[in-house]
Formats: structure tokens, C-alpha cells, sequence
């Protein structure tokens, strides 16, 4: 590791009641199957330093192993099988207990306050606060599912994570870092909680296991010298308090002017971003930019889901328009364009979708993220998860951060602010936009850097 960042240990973590009875098979979905060239989602909590007397990683190492008694899938291999008959693959989450990876790093020389840029700025240094940068999720068999990461700082300790998004999406990792937090803080004495929902089969009439071929599960060949030699993106923490929130809110809906068609806090948030960024992108005024949301997709199939059943339930929504027309039209046609996105992922378009990825699986061509050439805004992640409320026993976490291999350029990773109400964005642009964007007096007036 580099920047200061010094790997101590790696080992394996399995449940504590570890056994190969009874294991169990998931089989993937349309839905998981569109992530195979996505990165693996990186996430991490910074911590103030635990007392002395806190035996920090004998702790955690030990309330893990009894979280992964309950999250087994987190404990389990992304497992690869061929067929033969026709020459294609299939892809399984096999829950055989084999384990986590932990990793215990030292970060000496680093401080709360060099994490905590006052100007908003991440700076380099955290990208080796995460594990498995450049891991991809199609890069999973045989591989950990979960690997978590543990960086004792000089004033602080960060807890980074790496998992496959095959195998489970934020409502189920953020749960699992709950139980996780709960066990250790109780001493193991918490885990009094009902066995976990899995997904299931969700969508009737798809065969499992789905057959791909197999070029769908290599990595897909790196960007040509010419699309690489774009400018270099930064990452930056952009606040908005409640107040600013309320605002764009009320802008956006008064610029509808209708009753029944009510923009969302998030929705103004997200039009306020997408509409400020591509202002700055340099783009011509008929070219098409496109917005990507991230929606769950547990409570929008018929029949629905438990709310906090464990898998991969979402979908990456796109909506359509012109530079043009983004620009033109306002916060609250921006806004509701984006209500109709969200609105418009219905149980009929979630089986729509699987039946065409798989009747359509020999010619698809997956997104990537590296593929996206500044036309394009994807907000992922959501300031509706609760990340101030994991307190391992010495204290809550005073920031959230997105890691390095989760992120491209366009991408918003959105997280609650640590005041209730306010939203916090880490966003990922080139350098230049960025500069523009910071010295924006319209941008600036919903949203602060400090």
C-alpha cells in the first residue's frame, strides 16, 4: 500500500457457526447480471480513536464472524460453472462459509483533519483507506465476496469496505454494517433478529440458471489511448444542509406550479446537480446527456418484497434529453423529469426488462461507467441509508466516504449529512468542470463546500 498506508495483516474471517451442511445456492438475475462490468462498490466510516483499553481489532474481527453467522452470503464465492451443451456460463453466489477477507492497515502519519479537507477536496491519500481498488465485479469467482478494511489513523480509525455487487446492493450492506456494529458495541449479547429474507426468484417464467456467454464475464478491454486522454477527474464532498434543500425544493415545485405533481427533496438536489454540472461540461447545446439513478426495486415489483430482503434489487434508471433543453427549461422540469424516471420503474418494466436481457443476452453490451464521456450523470448510492448510527462501541462515525474504484466521471455518491436533514455528495469530475463549477454563484447558493 502507498501513501503512507501500512498493510499489517490480511486473514480470513468466517461465520462462527461455520459449517457445509446445508448450503445454500443463489442464482443471479437480469438485475445482478447487468453489474458483471460495474466496479465493486467501495464505502467507508471514519471514526474518531477508540480508547486504549478498546481491543480494537480482536473486537471486530470477533463480532464480524457472528455477523456473518446471520449475512451468510457475505461469507460465501461467487462461483463460475460452464456448459458445455452450448458453450456459455453461469454464475452462482455459492454460501459456503469460506469467509471474509480482513485487512488491519496502520496510517501513522495520518490525521481526522487531513481526511477532512475544510474546502470539500478528498484527498489521495484516502484511496488506500479501501481495499480492492480496481477489483471489478466480474473479476468475483473464487475471490471474497466481503473485504473489509480496517486503518488505525493517529487520531482516528476508518473502516473501508469492498463487496461484489452480484451478490447484494447498499439496503443489504448497510444493514449488514448495523448488525455488524450493534454485535460489537453489545459484546455479541444482540443477535436477537429474525433469519435472513433472501431476494429469491423473484420474476416467474426465467429459467435459472441463466446462461451468458462467456465474454460477458471477462473484463472488457481497457479505454482506447485517445478516450484516456480526457482531462483528470477530482473528487469533492458537496454539502447541503436542510435549508438548502428546502430551498430547491420549493424553487422546483413553484417553477411547476402543480398540485399534483410534487418534486421530492432528492429530485431537486439531483436536478440542481445535473443541470449545474452539464452547465459547465463544454458540450454543444443539441448533444443528448443522459441522467442514472439508481432505484430499488423492492417495493416496485408485484408482489413486492420485504423492504430489507437481502440481494441486489436495483436498477439503473436513464432518462433522455438535450443540453438544450436541460438548460433551458428549469430546475423544475429537470426535477420532474426525474420524478418520472423514478415513477415510471414499474413491476410490468422490471419483467419487461429481464425478459428482454435474457432473450437478448448473445448481443449485450454492459455499461461500465469508464465508458461515459461527460454526457452523463449517475447518482448512486442515497441519503436515505443511515450511516450515523454505527457505533462499534467507542463512538459514531463523523464522515462517509465513497472509495476510488466505485467512482467515474459523472458519478454522485450520496449520503446523509451528519446533521439530520442535510444531504452530503461526493462527486466525481474533471478538474476543470470542477473549478467552474466551485466558482458557480448560482451553483453556490443551494449548496456549501465546507
Amino acid at each position: 500500500m502507498a501513501g503512507g498506508v501500512v498493510l499489517v495483516s490480511s486473514s480470513i474471517v468466517r461465520p462462527v457457526n461455520s459449517s457445509q451442511s446445508g448450503r445454500t445456492k443463489i442464482h443471479l438475475t437480469p438485475f445482478d447480471f447487468s453489474l458483471l462490468h460495474f466496479s465493486s462498490p467501495q464505502r467507508g466510516l471514519l471514526f474518531p480513536k477508540p480508547d486504549h483499553s478498546f481491543n480494537l481489532i480482536s473486537q471486530l474481527k470477533a463480532s464480524l464472524s457472528l455477523a456473518l453467522d446471520i449475512y451468510f452470503p457475505f461469507a460465501g464465492r461467487l462461483v463460475k460453472t460452464e456448459n458445455l451443451e452450448d458453450n456459455t456460463v453461469s454464475l452462482f453466489v455459492d454460501c459456503d462459509d469460506s469467509g471474509a477477507r480482513f485487512l488491519h492497515a496502520e496510517a501513522k502519519s495520518v490525521s481526522v483533519s487531513d481526511i477532512l479537507q475544510p474546502d470539500g477536496s478528498v484527498p489521495c491519500v484516502l484511496d488506500d483507506f479501501f481495499p480492492r481498488n480496481g477489483f471489478k465485479n466480474c473479476d468475483g469467482a473464487a475471490e471474497p465476496v466481503l473485504v473489509v478494511q480496517v486503518t488505525e489513523m493517529k487520531d482516528g480509525v476508518f473502516i473501508g469496505y469492498s463487496y461484489n455487487h452480484l451478490v447484494g446492493d447498499g439496503v443489504s450492506m448497510w444493514d449488514f454494517f448495523h448488525t455488524w456494529s450493534k454485535i460489537c458495541s453489545s459484546g455479541g449479547s444482540e443477535l436477537k433478529r429474525k433469519p435472513l429474507v433472501l431476494k429469491g426468484w423473484f420474476l416467474e417464467g426465467i429459467g435459472y440458471p441463466i446462461h451468458i456467454p462467456v465474454s460477458l464475464t471477462e473484463r472488457p478491454p481497457p479505454p482506447s489511448r485517445e478516450s484516456s486522454s480526457v482531462h483528470s477527474t477530482k473528487h469533492w464532498m458537496l454539502h447541503f444542509t436542510k435549508k438548502n434543500i428546502s430551498d430547491l425544493k420549493a424553487k422546483a415545485n413553484s417553477e411547476v406550479g402543480s398540485s399534483d405533481l410534487v418534486i421530492s427533496s432528492l429530485q431537486a438536489v439531483s436536478a440542481h446537480m445535473w443541470r449545474s454540472i452539464i452547465r459547465h461540461s463544454g458540450m454543444s447545446q443539441e448533444r443528448e446527456t443522459q441522467f442514472k439513478l439508481v432505484v430499488d426495486l423492492r417495493q416496485r415489483i408485484s408482489p413486492s418484497l420485504e423492504k430489507d430482503c437481502f440481494g441486489n434489487m436495483i436498477y439503473l434508471a436513464t432518462a433522455v434529453t438535450t443540453v438544450e433543453e436541460l438548460l433551458d427549461r428549469g430546475l423544475g422540469w429537470a426535477g420532474l423529469e426525474i420524478r418520472k424516471l423514478v415513477g415510471s420503474q414499474t413491476s410490468e418494466n422490471c419483467k419487461s426488462f429481464a425478459d428482454d436481457w435474457v432473450r437478448n443476452v448473445k448481443n449485450l453490451k454492459l455499461f461500465s461507467g469508464s465508458e461515459v464521456d461527460g454526457d452523463t450523470i449517475v447518482i448512486a448510492s442515497s441519503p436515505r441509508f443511515e450511516v450515523y448510527n454505527k457505533d462499534f462501541g467507542w463512538g459514531k462515525p463523523i464522515a462517509a466516504r465513497s472509495g476510488p474504484s466505485s467512482s467515474f466521471n459523472g458519478k454522485l455518491t450520496l449520503f446523509p449529512g451528519i446533521n439530520v436533514g442535510s444531504i452530503d455528495v461526493q462527486a466525481t469530475l474533471p478538474s476543470d468542470v470542477l473549478v467552474n463549477l466551485l466558482a458557480d454563484v448560482e451553483f453556490l447558493e443551494h449548496v456549501t463546500t465546507a
